[in-house]
């Protein structure tokens, strides 16, 4: 607004002829001075206006992430902590504490047990193995473990390694046995020596077949502790040593490592907790040969978004290997999740796939997507496990994950 236009026609009347100069020139002063401050009105007024119009912003990928963090520690979690990844772009987020003891806020960084994400490195030493023509998928359990599987009506020489692999074997989950789950839960001796074969011995004993073997999917840790012997058998060294070699080493993992005997952790980790009764105990010692092959390593959000997006982009599997990786048998009916090779591919609820899996064992619940081509991740931990699925808390900090996944 100009001030030629504020000052108008009736400030030019008859009697301005009479002035004097002076006069005249303060007039024209005091229109300018006029003229100013409503431009500053004006300026003040549009800028008000447009703050009121302003939207908030959409939150990011780590937000959506940070609030399911957030979440989870409202529902009891001590701590929760998670990344997102898009390219070579990471960000973290944290709620909670990793140590009720010292209070010390949970460290995106930390070390933690990554329960059944354990079974995609397995997959991958059987795999390599395959690749290098010393062993088939579809050889039989029988033809590398003789007498392994021999009991309450169970065949080996039925059983193929690929079935252990994508959980159709039909072999029943030792896990279920009361005599391996109570003392493992209650923590009572994190150091009692857990032989593969008996742990093998102990979930076939659970019943008699209920499906022929390839007939059906049906998730059991035994799978993998025999797919686990079946490495030592091919190899002659322990899964432990061979993930080590094959795998923790090129990638440059430092964080990943594979206990075999030590139950204790070391270094920057998450302390695990467990529910028991309502009270809540320390479970970050606990015995790693109960889960074995099927669960027992130890790593960080950062390491396992990077195993993961090797894996599924063939840095650690020929084409023919990461081809039967990806091929899935039927989880659900809706055929929105298939299991492959040690991972699951899961239909989102916003329409995106993913390839991911879940780990659970005493005291850490842990659980990653990441995209077909590896340029989109999301991963959490939760530093709290008490042997039960389908709580509240997992399903909102895996909500979280799974809304920020689908907003990269």
């Amino acid at each position: 607004m100009s001030v030629s236009m504020f000052a108008g026609p009736a400030a030019r009347t008859s009697t301005e002829a009479g002035r004097s100069g002076a006069e005249k020139a303060a007039r024209r002063s005091s229109s300018r001075r006029r003229g100013r401050l409503l431009t500053a009105a004006v300026a003040v007024c549009l800028l008000a206006g447009g703050a009121g119009q302003a939207t908030a912003a959409e939150p990011t990928p780590a937000d959506i992430l940070r609030s399911g963090a957030q979440q989870g520690v409202a529902d009891g979690y001590p701590g929760v902590i998670g990344m997102v990844r898009k390219g070579d772009s990471a960000q973290y987020v944290q709620a909670g504490v990793g140590d009720l003891s010292t209070k010390a806020p949970a460290d995106p960084k930390a070390q933690f047990r990554i329960g059944s994400n354990t079974k995609a490195f397995i997959s991958t030493v059987l795999l390599q193995l395959e690749g290098e023509h010393r062993l088939s998928l579809d050889d039989t359990v029988a033809r590398w473990l003789p007498g392994a599987v021999a009991a309450n009506g169970y065949d080996g020489a039925k059983v193929t390694i690929r079935q252990l692999l994508n959980h159709t074997s039909g072999l029943p989950d030792y896990l279920g046995a009361l005599q391996v789950s109570t003392p493992y839960y209650l923590n009572t001796n994190p150091r009692e020596a857990m032989a593969p074969q008996s742990l093998v011995d102990i979930g076939l004993a659970r019943s008699a077949p209920k499906t022929e073997p390839g007939e059906k999917f049906g998730y059991s840790n035994t799978n993998y502790v025999l797919a686990g012997m079946v490495i030592k058998a091919v190899t002659g060294s322990d899964p432990a040593t061979e993930v080590q070699r094959r795998i923790i080493e090129p990638l440059g993992l430092r964080d990943t490592s594979f206990p075999t005997e030590d139950p204790a952790l070391y270094g920057n980790y998450l302390h695990g907790y467990v529910l028991r009764v309502l009270l809540i105990g320390d479970g970050t010692v606990s015995n790693v040969q109960v889960t074995g092959s099927a669960g027992a390593m130890v790593s960080t959000l950062d390491d396992l978004a990077t195993f993961s997006r090797a894996l599924l982009t063939g840095k650690l599997l020929p084409p023919a290997q990461l081809a039967e990786l990806k091929t899935t048998v039927p989880v659900n009916a809706e055929g929105t999740a298939g299991y492959g090779l040690g991972i699951q591919h899961v239909k989102l609820p916003c329409g995106k796939w993913a390839w991911g899996h879940n780990g659970a064992v005493l005291g850490y619940f842990s659980e990653w997507l990441t995209s077909e081509d590896g340029s989109e991740q999301a991963l959490h931990t939760n530093n709290e496990y008490h042997m039960l699925a389908g709580t509240k808390g997992q399903a909102d900090t895996g909500k979280g994950m799974t809304d920020a996944f689908c907003a990269l």
